[in-house]
């Protein structure tokens, strides 16, 4: 294809690419590490800052092969994930994190820079087993995610969110092995997406899950992380059923970490084995975590 032909063709950002700039950081709404499956006392809590960095020009087609995005496409996006965690009552606790995102989106035509605040997430947790005396850390966490960057009708402005309000509902559950060293953690869960009325897209409900493993020995551990999603419903386009508009990924991330000044410093890679629909390419991790009490 001679590159007037290609300039063409991408003076409209795809669609697919164009929404799913951010799900590479967006799957996972809390932070990863193991400490966060327990639920926090009243007056205790935590804090974790994460940055993920990605640059890529591949992404997963509709078959799951990976390919160069269309029209020498390039993205290269950097987004700084805030969660702050607080214990509330007896066995439940309350969660909110707050995304950065900076953007960049390339191809033949031209560059395309978005930064600024993304969605935010509420969720609370309960540990229904404490009140009868069980100690097996179970959890239920709901949330919502409130629509905070817009996702304009322009189809060459980036996203800073999806333009709709998310609901979900999560299992999770945590066992130490103490005296051992390992643990183990994970969730599983089901988001409910409202439509996005102003785009008149209405992008399915997703299933999602996360399953964590690792260690400590003294000041350093290691983790891996495998966490997945899938779009259940299909997705519609201006009142079209679009099945091949799907989105599925799994990934895997080892990370390594540090215990530092009270919390831990930790960095690792996110490497993505299967999707569809999405940016391939892996992902650099980078973040600190620190409990806190009054």
């Amino acid at each position: 294809m001679d590159l007037d032909l290609r300039t063409r063709h991408a003076a409209t950002m795809p669609v697919h690419v164009r929404a799913s700039l951010l799900i590479v950081f967006s799957m996972a709404a809390a932070t990863e590490r193991a400490d966060a499956q327990w639920v926090e006392a009243p007056g205790h809590g935590w804090l974790d800052v994460t940055v993920y960095h990605i640059d890529t020009m591949e992404q997963f087609e509709l078959d799951g092969n990976v390919r160069e995005i269309f029209a020498e496409g390039h993205a290269v996006n950097t987004s700084v994930f805030l969660t702050f965690v607080a214990g509330m009552l007896p066995g439940v606790d309350a969660w909110v994190q707050v995304p950065y995102h900076r953007l960049k989106y390339s191809d033949v035509l031209r560059d395309r820079l978005r930064t600024g605040i993304g969605d935010i997430r509420l969720h609370l947790r309960v540990a229904p087993l404490q009140y009868f005396d069980f100690e097996l850390p179970v959890a239920l966490r709901g949330g919502v995610k409130i629509p905070m960057g817009d996702f304009a009708v322009d189809a060459e402005v980036i996203p800073l969110g999806d333009g709709q309000r998310d609901w979900e509902l999560a299992a999770e559950i945590g066992h130490s092995f103490h005296p051992s060293p390992i643990h183990v953690g994970g969730w599983a869960g089901y988001r409910w997406r409202e439509p996005n009325p102003d785009l008149r897209r209405d992008f399915g409900n997703e299933a999602f899950f996360l399953v964590q493993a690792g260690g400590n020995y003294g000041l350093l551990g290691m983790q891996v992380i495998a966490e997945g999603m899938k779009t259940t419903t299909t997705p519609v386009f201006e009142n079209v059923p679009l099945r091949n508009t799907r989105r599925s990924i799994l990934q895997f991330t080892p990370q390594i970490s540090l215990e530092i000044r009270g919390g831990a410093l930790r960095a690792g890679s996110r490497i993505p084995v299967w999707g569809r629909n999405l940016l391939a390419g892996r992902s650099w991790v980078v973040g600190y975590f620190t409990s806190w009490a009054l």
